[in-house]
Parts: C-alpha cells; sequence; structure tokens
C-alpha cells in the first residue's frame, strides 16, 4: 500500500497527516516543534504518525511539507546580511519606499519607521541605465560591479541582491552582474529582480529580491539537513515544499525563491477547505481558521482560491502570490481586559502557549477565549487536547472573576460576554472578505477549521448568515489536509501595459504563449510529466490612468479577433460588485499578463461513505453536563465524534469531542453528518 503525509510546522505544534491510498483513511497526529531546528520535530511527528499507523519511511510515496521558517526569519529580521546594488542614483530606494503608514489616522505620528532589510551601508549604485522600453542608455560598468561585490564581501555581507531600474523590461546588465559575481564567489547566495518578478514598481520588486536573499542561505540549510534526516530514515519518495498560494514546488526550487513560501501555513487551511468544497458541491464558501493567538478567514469561489499578488509581514509589503487571508487577533488565547472607560475588551493580545490560558494549571491569570469556553462548558470539564491535559476549571473561574467584578456580572455572563466579543471581532473580518467586497454571505458555507475553530463556528454562522456551517473531519490538523491537495505550481507574470481596444488578440496570443513556453520549461525541470499538466491565464486590467487592477480569467482560444476587449465583461462585472460603479467611456488597460504552470498531484482523495446509518445519534452520545447557552445552564449531551456515522442527526445544544478539537451546536440548531465524514450545521 502507498501513503502521502502532510507537515505543517507551527511555533507550538507540528500537525502530521498521513493518508492512505488504498482505504482512503487519515491518520493525524501532533508534536511540539523544535524552533532550533525544525526538521528534528518534522521527522519526529512522521515518525510517531507513521507508528499509530504501522508503517515506517520507506512506505510513504509522497511527503508534502510547509514551514515557517521564512516567515519567523523575515519577522524577526534574522537571515543573511545582504548586500544590494543598484542602479547609480538610486541608493535610497529602500528607504524611500511607498507614502503609506498602518494603523488608523494618527499613524503617522507614531510610525517609526523600520530599517529596510539592506543595510545602506551595504547598497552600492553602478552605471548603468536601461529606457523603460528596454532599450540600453548606459552600458553595464562591469569594473564597478567587479569592485562593489568585492568590498562588500570583504565587508561581512553574506548574500546578494541585484536589482537596477528597468530590468524587468530587459534583464540583461542584471544577469551579467550576477555571471560577474558568480565567478568572483561561486558559493555567494545571488538574487536578481528579474527573476523574482518580471513586473514594474521598482521598490516593490527590489524590496522582494532584498528580502528573498535574506532569507536564502539559511532556507537552503534547513532544507539540505531536512532532506538528509528523511533520506536517513530511507525515504525514497516524492518532497514537495508547500507555498504561499497553496502550491507546492521542489526544494531545489525554493531554493531559489524562499519568498514564496513564506506564508505557507494559512495557505494550507484554504486549499483544503477549497478542495472540501469541490468534493461536496458547496462551492462558494467562507473559511474561518481560529487558533490560539490569530484568526484568518479568506472567500472562495466556484471551488477555488482567491490568490492575491502581494503579501505583508511586520511592515513589509512584498510582491509575491499568497493566498488571500485576512486575519485579526482572536483565538482562544485572547486576553479579556476592562478599558481605560471600563468597557470589556477582548484581544489582540494573547496568554500564548506559555503559561497560556489559567485553565491550563501552568501559571496563567489572565482571564482568556478559552478560560471563559471553559466556565461555559463549551469546553467540557476535565477534557483538553484528546484528553492529555487536565483542565482547571477553578482557575479559569477566578481568571474571569477579574472582569466579572467591576461589571457587576456573574462568572457566567461575564465568560458568555468574553465569547461573544471575541465572536463579533472574527464576524467583522468575515464581513471584510465577503460584504465589504460586494459578496452576500447568505450565499456561501462556511467551513470552521483550527484548533478552537469549531467551537465558534455555528455562532459565527448565525452572525454571518451563512447558508450552512460545515466542521470537517479533521479540523485540527486543516493545513496539513491542504497541503495534501496541493499542486506543483509556479506564476510566471509579464508587465503588459496596453489598452485592450487597440492590442490585437494575436498580438497578446504570442506573449502569452511565450510564458506557457517558461511555465513549461519550469514544470520540465519538476518532473511533471505533460499529461499532468495546465496553465490558467490571466490578464490583470484596469481602467486607463487608474491603478486598481482586477484579475481576469482566459482561454487560449479566447485570443483571436482585432482587438481584446473581450477581456472588458469580465473585468466591469468585477468591478462594479467590488466598487459599485463603472467607467464605459475609459478605455482598459491591461497591466500585466500571466500564466500560472499546473502540475497535477493526487495526493489525497476524500473518501465517500454509504448514508445508511440513520439519524439516530444516541449511540455517540458519552454523558450529559450542564451547559450555558443564552443566560442559563442547559443540559447538553456530549458526544464522541469518532462514533457518529454518515446520516447521524444532532440537534443543539450539544458538544462534540474529538482528539484535536471541540464542536459547540447551539440551541435551535443541528448539525448532520454527511457521506465525507463532515458535520453540517443548518438552523432547525
Amino acid at each position: 500500500m502507498a501513503y502521502n503525509v502532510a507537515v505543517d510546522v507551527g511555533g507550538t505544534f507540528t500537525d502530521v497527516l498521513v493518508f492512505n491510498e488504498e482505504t482512503g483513511e487519515l491518520t493525524e497526529g501532533k508534536v511540539l516543534s523544535t524552533p532550533e531546528d525544525p526538521s528534528k520535530g518534522v521527522v519526529t511527528g512522521i515518525e510517531s504518525v507513521c507508528e499509530k499507523v504501522g508503517i515506517g519511511f520507506t512506505d510513504l510515496k509522497l511527503l508534502f511539507h510547509g514551514t515557517t521558517v521564512v516567515t519567523n526569519m523575515i519577522l524577526t529580521n534574522t537571515g543573511s546580511r545582504v548586500g544590494l546594488l543598484t542602479t547609480k542614483g538610486h541608493e535610497q530606494i529602500l528607504y524611500l519606499a511607498r507614502a503609506w503608514t498602518p494603523g488608523p489616522l494618527y499613524g503617522w505620528m507614531a510610525l517609526q519607521k523600520p530599517d529596510p532589510p539592506a543595510d545602506p551601508t551595504d547598497t552600492v549604485g553602478i552605471s548603468e541605465r536601461i529606457r523603460a522600453d528596454g532599450g540600453v542608455i548606459s552600458e553595464l560598468d562591469e569594473n564597478e560591479v567587479r569592485e562593489a561585490v568585492k568590498g562588500l564581501v570583504e565587508r561581512g555581507v553574506e548574500s546578494l541582491a541585484i536589482g537596477f531600474l528597468n530590468s524587468y523590461v530587459n534583464p540583461d546588465h542584471e544577469r551579467r552582474a550576477r555571471e560577474i559575481s558568480r565567478e568572483l564567489y561561486p558559493d555567494l547566495s545571488v538574487s536578481i529582480s528579474s527573476d523574482i518578478g518580471q513586473e514594474y514598481g521598482e521598490y516593490e520588486r527590489t524590496l522582494t529580491t532584498v528580502v528573498n536573499t535574506a532569507v536564502q542561505p539559511r532556507t537552503m540549510t534547513y532544507m539540505k539537513n531536512f532532506e538528509t534526516s528523511i533520506s536517513e530514515k530511507n525515504f525514497g519518495g516524492s518532497l514537495s515544499i508547500v507555498r504561499s498560494d497553496g502550491g507546492s514546488m521542489s526544494t531545489q526550487a525554493v531554493a531559489e525563491r524562499p519568498i514564496q513560501i513564506a506564508l505557507s501555513g494559512p495557505s494550507g487551511g484554504v486549499t483544503g477547505s477549497a478542495y472540501l468544497a469541490r468534493m461536496i458541491e458547496v462551492p462558494d464558501i467562507l473559511t474561518f481558521d481560529m487558533g490560539g493567538t490569530s484568526t484568518d478567514v479568506s472567500l472562495c469561489l466556484g471551488g477555488e482560491t482567491l490568490i492575491r499578488r502581494e503579501m505583508s509581514l511586520g511592515y513589509f509589503r512584498f510582491k509575491a502570490a499568497a493566498v488571500d487571508v485576512h486575519s485579526v487577533g482572536a483565538g482562544g488565547g485572547s486576553i479579556a481586559f476592562l478599558s481605560a472607560s471600563g468597557a470589556l475588551q477582548v484581544g489582540p493580545a494573547s496568554a500564548g502557549a506559555d503559561p497560556g490560558p489559567a485553565s491550563y494549571g501552568r501559571g496563567g491569570e489572565a482571564p482568556t477565549v478559552t478560560d471563559a469556553d471553559v466556565v461555559l462548558h463549551r469546553i467540557p470539564p476535565g477534557v483538553a487536547l484528546g484528553g492529555t491535559m487536565a483542565l482547571d476549571e477553578e482557575a479559569a473561574r477566578k481568571a474571569v472573576e477579574t472582569v466579572a467584578g467591576p461589571l457587576g456580572m456573574s462568572v457566567e455572563e461575564a465568560a458568555e460576554a468574553i465569547v461573544d466579543i471575541v465572536n463579533e471581532n472574527m464576524h467583522a473580518a468575515l464581513r471584510v472578505v465577503s460584504v465589504e467586497r460586494g459578496y452576500d454571505p447568505r450565499e456561501f458555507g462556511l467551513v470552521g477549521f483550527g484548533g478552537a475553530g469549531p467551537m465558534h463556528a455555528n455562532a459565527l454562522g448565525r452572525l454571518i448568515r451563512s447558508r450552512s456551517v460545515i466542521i470537517p473531519p479533521t479540523p485540527g490538523v486543516m493545513s496539513a489536509f491542504g497541503f495534501l491537495s496541493s499542486d506543483i505550481q509556479n506564476e510566471f507574470p509579464e508587465t503588459y501595459l496596453k489598452i485592450a481596444e487597440e492590442t490585437p488578440a494575436t498580438e497578446l496570443k504570442s506573449r502569452v504563449e511565450n510564458l506557457m513556453s517558461q511555465a513549461g520549461e519550469w514544470l520540465d525541470g519538476e518532473g511533471v510529466e505533460e499529461d499532468k499538466r495546465r496553465f490558467d491565464l490571466y490578464a490583470d486590467c484596469r481602467y486607463y490612468l487608474q491603478n486598481i487592477q482586477i484579475p481576469c480569467r482566459f482561454e487560449l482560444d479566447d485570443l483571436s479577433g482585432d482587438d481584446s476587449t473581450f477581456l472588458r465583461g469580465q473585468f466591469e462585472e468585477a468591478h462594479r460588485q467590488r466598487y459599485n460603479f463603472e467607467l464605459p467611456d475609459s478605455p482598459l488597460e491591461i497591466a500585466t499578463i500571466r500564466v500560472i504552470g499546473r502540475g497535477t498531484i493526487k495526493g489525497v482523495t476524500l473518501a465517500e461513505s454509504a448514508n445508511g446509518a440513520g439519524d439516530d445519534a444516541s449511540g455517540a452520545v458519552m454523558r450529559e453536563e450542564q451547559v450555558f447557552f443564552g443566560g442559563e445552564w442547559m443540559e447538553t449531551p456530549i458526544y464522541d465524534r469518532s462514533a457518529l456515522r454518515p446520516g447521524n442527526r444532532i440537534s443543539g445544544p450539544a458538544i462534540i469531542q474529538q482528539d484535536d478539537t471541540t464542536t459547540v451546536l447551539e440551541p435551535g440548531y443541528a448539525g448532520a453528518v454527511d457521506t465525507f465524514g463532515n458535520i453540517r450545521i443548518e438552523e432547525a
């Protein structure tokens, strides 16, 4: 039998999921992460789950790996020391940046602009100049390049980024500067901006290249150590690293562009939810991933994730494709407190894993969302993490009392208020990705996952008025499940900047076919067979002289005729939905064209079971508890999810337990187990 495994490395836990190709069985596991060398935690986690299944590394066919290594280096500024070669006269490009400040209106007064990732003393201007149309004004001064690289290395620079003006049109100077650098120092990590992104915007292109270069040496070391670790365990299958846009690529490709895996973790849950949505024929969904510190939400249309071409980490924004996820500081560890005016607030500060919520019994004293759930018995007394942690209800009550007393509330009322407030915070996040973008959430399903997601998903579905709430079979390791459903893929963009009404479709077709050829060559290098390839074609369009770009998908067969106005209808429909207006007299400009080359991998397939168990779920009831709902205690059955079968129906209130999470079913709602093992919650 063949098995596939996915591993998601988080800050506290490493999640592992093994899929049996023959039986369709999924086996999950969690181990503590090892920040000093994440590969150790990965190997330990795989061994632990393999032991459960009764197999070894030699039985594994595909291995998918998502990691926070790059994310952490960017956030903590612990990458390598980077030298930057740029066009002479543009040495301050990273300091000039963009006229943008984070936060509310007063942000510009309080902002302390961080230092750029390449120090000005490690930035050297090189004599060369290319016009916006690609023509050469001044040839590259190769002697200056040699002297600059030697000087930077002698000063202690560990890697080199090269970003020249207009190189996205003509990369010759950058490529030659890279050749010279490698001739001098063959082991030096070198990145050029035209390889990172063939798009206009010299600041974003340079910043992305510098950050990519900064994280490159340590990422390469990690990948080598990881490959060595699994080869020592006799792993002989195929290894893929998960990208920020939900796809995957080889370790060799990651070594060249590590920036593309910076947000691999959040992408997995959304990718897995989109795959699940296609299987259960609820193609339009909202995703709700609630963890200990934050909540990530996203929207999927037609069973496909939405991709943005810019990502943010800390202060900086990079040009890199990523799943469109919106995050808020609301999680199980979010701390409740009274503001200066005496109002109850929740988050974004978190108790984290150490000391954690008061109910964990590790010294925490601040009231958290988890403590509120324990007080309300939404997390049944004495149970957590599959029964491996004894919860301290008394400590949770004492913590919540610190806000209940000043408010003149009972502990239960304060706990329910904490839950209501955090739910409203997450409700606001869901509105950002739905209502504020012109989508009616009543037409969407809501997929709840993450360690705390299923506990609050019913409430969020009620607030957002979604069609139904869907709790997957393995919600606590949904990111790992998403890794198993990912394809090998990469993007190949090119700045176009032509008016659609004036551009023959045949001219556009020629440029698109060139990008498809580049994508095909990349897929060759990834070992993807011809019959498993797919090319997705997009044009990022905008009204002329504006910069609100909307991606429009098309097929190669659409590229015929005297102009390219076939894109206008799709663009204006999307523009009208999001902004509620259109400009019929404005020309349409094609800003960027892009080809996404995909290689299909069958890492997981969901097995559908017969729906013949009947609606009686009483056999899965373990006991009954008093649980607080709507201001009163209610007798509530506690179900064992592993004992539920397709067709079973549960009426709320109810609590459903499993090793990796707890699902709360509110009064007035009912949950039905579908043929894929999902719990689908709707108003009774």
